[in-house]
């Protein structure tokens, strides 16, 4: 690990984790262009230079590069490594909590992947896990990935009187739990957290608070990551008008283990998928239904009765709900090994039945 400042590893710190993206993004004419750029190409130790002179004295860092990517290219391999490292340091004394530099295009997945592995252990730690990346490239005029390293390292290191340890995010200027985060928006300095039920200014606020105790309480066990190598395969398809059977019936044939199919409306999918989608679930490929529109709850058996094979995703977007039966799949297979007669489905009822803010 290096440090900005040096500090020995066993005193109190905050641990920042750079995963890439466009908070550290370089433009080639950043004065002209800001949009045209490529993201991971700065270290997390520089970001945190850009705010190292505002940042209070009493906020003392360890940074870890674990990877320094472009998002939309993230791998289970990158979300493995990730869940591993935050789990370290939620057991390690010397940390106070964690914060981790993310591209916005694949955040949301990152974000509800450390509520089901690690949620739970953050939430009896009482520490908080904080995730926040940029829009904008770290070096064009009026860049927003210092502001928001500044106010994510504020939030981890700050004691808050009831304010929980968990997993949440914060970007431009706003907070939400990490799973309830979503790009809303393909341009906007808030992009993430738009529209999010669970974001807040005011990230005290009682009533804010009670949602965020809400869904911990009902998160009672962390998920297992699955070991390098054995995620389950789970692929979304979107349904859409002039539907093809054939873009179902290619995965048949495939050593896939899930389909999340993001419906129209309230999930319901094309007739043409019905015949092809029900042999999927004969052959023992986990089904998952949610929808395209990017809001709302998919509920059960709405817009039709579910066969005993598909589970509605809840409020959980595609991307969201793919990353949630992953780990479902994972854990039914884990509890097989040991002796426990548990599905997929019965985990992944745990996810998509958590509380909703409203």
């Amino acid at each position: 690990m290096s440090s900005i400042p040096c500090i020995p590893e066993n005193r109190p710190h905050i641990l920042v984790l750079g995963m890439g993206g466009t908070i550290a993004g370089l433009a080639p004419n950043p004065g002209e262009s800001p949009l045209q750029y490529q993201a991971g190409q700065i270290g997390v130790d520089s970001l945190l230079s850009q705010v190292q002179s505002v940042i209070p004295p009493d906020i003392k860092l360890v940074s870890r590069q674990l990877a320094n990517i472009n998002s939309r290219n993230l791998t289970d391999a990158h979300l493995g490594e990730l869940g591993l490292a935050v789990k370290e340091a939620l057991a390690d004394p010397s940390v106070r909590g964690i914060v981790i530099t993310h591209g916005t295009d694949t955040i949301e997945e990152t974000g509800l992947f450390l509520q089901l592995s690690c949620g739970k252990l953050a939430h009896t730690q009482s520490k908080r896990v904080i995730l926040t990346g940029a829009m904008l490239p770290s070096n064009v005029p009026g860049a927003d990935g210092p502001s928001n390293l500044l106010d994510a390292l504020r939030w981890a290191s700050t004691s808050i009187e009831n304010c929980p340890g968990g997993i949440y995010a914060v970007m431009g200027g706003r907070g939400c739990m990490a799973m309830d985060l979503a790009k809303r928006h393909a341009t906007s300095l808030n992009a993430p957290l738009q529209d999010s039920p669970s974001s807040k200014v005011n990230l005290i606020n009682p009533s804010w608070l009670s949602g965020v105790k809400a869904v911990q309480a009902a998160w009672n066990e962390d998920l297992p990551i699955p070991q390098e190598g054995e995620w389950p395969w789970v692929e979304i398809l979107t349904s859409h008008a002039g539907a093809h059977p054939e873009t179902v019936n290619q995965w048949l044939k495939s050593e896939v283990q899930g389909l999340v199919i993001a419906g129209s409306g309230q999930g319901g999918f094309h007739d043409a998928w019905a015949q092809p989608l029900s042999k999927a679930m004969e052959q023992g490929i986990a089904l998952v239904r949610t929808t395209r529109t990017g809001a709302g709850a998919t509920l059960a058996n709405i817009p039709e009765k579910d066969a005993p094979g598909c589970r509605a995703s809840g409020v959980l977007t595609g991307p969201r709900a793919r990353i949630g039966l992953q780990l479902a799949l994972n854990a039914a297979k884990q509890a097989n090994l040991v002796g426990k007669p548990l599905t997929w489905q019965d985990f992944f009822a745990r996810i998509a039945d958590l509380p909703e803010f409203r």
